[in-house]
């Protein structure tokens, strides 16, 4: 029999970034392949799975504004980018027999659907991926903060942060040879530390709904069914309720 996963329904958050692969720029077939065949893997275990993609490796809202650019409108090009990454996404899990849903927070009917609670959580429970693009739908917000917000309200039991990091550390681990990997860590304790786990309203969100936040690396081949079983994989971001914990 195929072992149990513990987490049966997830919230995957990868950054724009890593869809590039090795690139600086634009989409990587290879690596899109790659992160459906790990979705695809996982989600046999019997996981069900949301993913929210942020669109850096086309467009940076917060980079757009920095060089002159009026804010609200770098931040909805920003959203465009995520929707293209999701189709891409899509593109690669379907070619591959995997179903799937791209549910955008702006409303462009011709290319997905409108962002519908109770049908995400329809398409979760019928085995397809569901992709959740264009961030919240409002500018000031990143896509992290769209992956917490979209966990607590499908019922994600924990949001599974994919980075090009193995997990968390007290300093950057590329520029101090002695930096400390923490194996866990609660939420606030990072944003006091200013750890850059995730925005600050991304930790409050997952905070304040209890759902704990994984932080790993996803260019290791396998760490994403590794995460689904359980396996101490990353950094896990918890508070003591989500952790079973007595404060």
């Amino acid at each position: 029999m195929p072992p149990k996963p513990v987490y049966t329904r997830v919230l995957l958050k990868v950054s724009g970034e890593m869809l590039a692969g090795d690139k600086d720029f634009g989409l990587d077939p290879v690596m899109l392949g790659r992160l459906a065949d790990e979705i695809i893997e996982a989600k046999a275990l019997g996981v069900q799975f949301g993913l929210v993609i942020g669109g850096g490796n086309i467009f940076r809202g917060v980079s757009g504004s920095e060089k002159g650019m009026e804010r609200e409108s770098a931040d909805y090009m920003g959203m465009l980018a995520t929707v293209i990454n999701a189709l891409a996404m899509q593109d690669s899990l379907e070619r591959r027999g995997c179903y799937t849903r791209v549910m955008s927070a702006l409303r462009i009917e011709q290319v997905c659907e409108p962002y519908i609670r109770r049908r995400a959580i329809a398409h979760l429970a019928k085995g397809r991926v569901v992709i959740f693009a264009a961030g919240t739908g409002n500018p000031y917000f990143s896509t992290d903060s769209a992956a917490a917000l979209r966990a607590a309200e499908v019922g994600a039991q924990v949001i599974l942060k994919a980075t090009k990091v193995d997990g968390v550390y007290d300093k950057d681990p590329k520029k101090f040879a002695d930096a400390i990997r923490f194996e866990q860590i609660a939420p606030m304790d990072a944003f006091k530390r200013g750890l850059k786990v995730a925005d600050a309203t991304a930790i409050a969100l997952a905070m304040e709904n209890d759902t704990p936040m994984i932080v790993f690396d996803l260019s290791v081949p396998g760490n994403i069914k590794r995460v689904v079983l359980g396996e101490s994989v990353g950094t896990l971001i918890t508070t003591p309720k989500a952790a079973g914990v007595t404060p």
